[in-house]
C-alpha cells in the first residue's frame, strides 16, 4: 500500500481541511495526479500521488480537518512486482502465524468470555456511520451516538443531529425547571446551519485581531473624478490597443498611492514590539472578493510598474483569486493596501487593516453630485468618497490627512501621476 500523506504546506500552516477529493474509491490514478484539494488559512492546496496504483481508500471526508504528515488515503500499488512481494510478505507472515498458533490458542480461550462484551461494543459502534470528525465532535458533546437519531435514511450521522439532540435535551431541561413555558416555546423555526470555511474562519479571527491589537481611526476626504474620466475616456481604446489590457482606475489610484507614501513613510510602515518599520518597497495589496471571502494579493514593486503593468497584474492576480489558483507567494507580505468597495455600490465605509499594516486606502462607488464652482455656480460632478483607516500608535491625525490630501491631489491632477506616482 502507498500512503497519501498531508505535505508540508508553509511554515506557518500545521493544518488544513479537506475542501473535496478529486478522486473517489477505485479510481485508477497515475503519478502526478490530483487526488485532493486542501483548504488553508491562505490558499487551496492539491495533493498530488507520488505514484500509480488504485485508490483503495480515503480516511477522511470533505470538511474534516487534517494535520501535516496525516495519512488521509492509500494507493494499491498498480505494477506486478509490487503484488509479488506483497504476497511474499503475506506467505511469510502466515508462515509465522501458523507457528505461533498452537501456542496462542489456549490463552485466547482464557480472554474469550472477557473479550466478548467488548466485542459486542466494538461491532455495536461500528454499524453507526459516522465521519470521524462527527465522533469527535460527539465525544466533546458528551453524547453517545447510539441515542443519535440521524435524520439521513442511510443511517449516517451528523453534527446538525448531534446539535439536535443536545437542542432536544436542552429545551427538554428547560421545560422541567420552568413552569412558566408555554406550547409557543417548543415551536421550532426552520433554520438552516453552515459550517463556516476555514478560510472564512481566518478572516474572521484576524479582523477581529486588527481591531483589537491596533488603535485604528478612520478619516475621509471626496475626490472629483471629472479629469481622470475624461483622461481615461480619451485614453482606453489606444491603451487596450497597445498593451492589450484595460485602462481602468485601479492602476491611477496604485500610482497615487505610492505618491502619497513617499511623502509620509510612517504609512508604509508596522510595528515590532517597540520598533518602528519602515518599508522602503512599495508592495500594494489588492483585496478581491471571491466566493470563499476576501483574499488580498499582492502587486510586487508597484512603484516600478507602468500603468500597463500595474493592471496586467491585477487582472492575472484576480483570476487566480477567483480561479482559487494563488499561491501563498501570492498573498504574502505586502506594505499597503487598497480596497475597492465601489464595485459593490458602496458609497461610504470604514475598511479595517489588514495586519501588520498600518494603513488601509478604501475607494468607493463614484456618483454624481452638486459641487460649488464659484460663489453663485453648481455643478453636477462624479464624486468619489475614499477613506483612509490607519494605527493611530505610529501614524498621527496630521500625517493621516495629508495623506488623503495628497492622493485626492493627484487623482484630480492624473497627469502629474507621471511625474509625482
Amino acid at each position: 500500500m502507498i500512503e497519501i500523506k498531508v505535505p508540508e504546506l508553509a511554515e506557518s500552516i500545521t493544518e488544513g481541511t479537506i475542501a473535496k477529493w478529486l478522486k473517489s474509491p477505485g479510481d485508477t490514478i497515475e503519478k502526478g495526479d490530483d487526488i485532493v484539494e486542501l483548504e488553508t488559512d491562505k490558499v487551496n492546496v492539491e495533493v498530488h500521488a507520488e505514484a500509480s496504483g488504485i485508490l483503495s481508500e480515503v480516511l477522511f471526508e470533505e470538511g474534516d480537518t487534517v494535520q501535516v504528515g496525516d495519512v488521509i488515503a492509500r494507493l494499491e500499488a498498480g505494477n506486478n512486482d509490487d503484488k509479488e512481494n506483497e504476497q511474499q510478505n503475506e506467505d511469510t507472515e502466515s508462515t509465522s502465524d501458523t507457528a505461533k498458533a498452537d501456542a496462542g490458542n489456549d490463552q485466547k480461550e482464557a480472554v474469550s468470555s472477557d473479550s466478548s462484551g467488548q466485542t459486542e461494543k466494538n461491532k455495536e459502534q461500528e454499524r453507526i456511520i459516522a465521519s470521524p470528525a462527527t465522533r469527535k465532535y460527539a465525544r466533546e458533546k458528551g453524547i453517545d451516538l447510539k441515542d443519535i437519531q440521524p435524520a439521513d435514511p442511510m443511517g449516517k450521522v451528523t453534527n446538525r443531529d448531534i446539535d439536535h439532540h443536545s437542542q432536544g435535551k436542552t429545551n427538554q431541561n428547560q421545560s422541567t425547571d420552568s413552569s412558566s413555558d408555554t406550547h409557543d416555546d417548543d415551536i421550532r423555526k426552520p433554520v438552516r446551519r453552515e459550517k463556516m470555511s476555514r478560510r472564512r474562519q481566518t478572516i474572521a479571527k484576524r479582523l477581529v485581531e486588527a481591531q483589537q491589537t491596533a488603535a485604528m481611526l478612520t478619516t475621509f476626504n471626496e475626490v472629483d473624478m471629472t479629469n481622470l474620466m475624461a483622461l481615461r475616456d480619451r485614453r482606453k481604446d489606444k491603451f487596450q490597443d497597445d498593451f492589450g489590457v484595460k485602462l481602468g482606475f485601479m492602476s491611477f489610484f496604485t500610482k497615487a498611492v505610492i505618491g502619497a507614501l513617499k511623502k509620509y513613510p510612517y504609512v508604509n510602515a508596522e510595528i515590532d514590539g517597540d520598533e518602528i518599520i519602515l518599508k522602503d518597497f512599495y508592495d500594494i495589496g489588492m483585496a478581491v472578493s471571491t466566493e470563499d471571502g476576501l483574499v488580498v494579493p499582492v502587486v510586487r514593486d508597484a512603484d516600478r510598474l507602468d500603468f500597463a503593468g500595474i493592471e496586467k497584474e491585477i487582472g492575472h492576480l484576480a483570476e487566480k483569486a477567483h480561479g482559487k489558483k494563488l499561491g501563498l507567494e501570492d498573498l504574502q507580505g505586502g506594505s499597503f493596501t487598497i480596497t475597492n468597495g465601489g464595485v459593490f455600490g458602496s458609497l461610504w465605509s470604514t475598511p479595517i487593516l489588514n495586519s501588520p499594516q498600518v494603513g488601509i486606502l478604501g475607494m468607493h462607488t463614484i456618483q454624481k453630485r452638486p459641487v460649488a464652482t464659484g460663489d453663485d455656480t453648481f455643478e453636477n460632478r462624479p464624486m468619489m468618497y475614499i477613506a483612509l483607516s490607519y494605527d493611530h500608535r505610529i501614524i498621527d491625525g496630521k500625517d493621516a490627512v495629508g495623506f488623503l490630501v495628497k492622493v485626492k491631489e493627484l487623482i484630480e491632477d492624473p497627469e502629474s501621476l507621471l511625474l509625482e506616482g
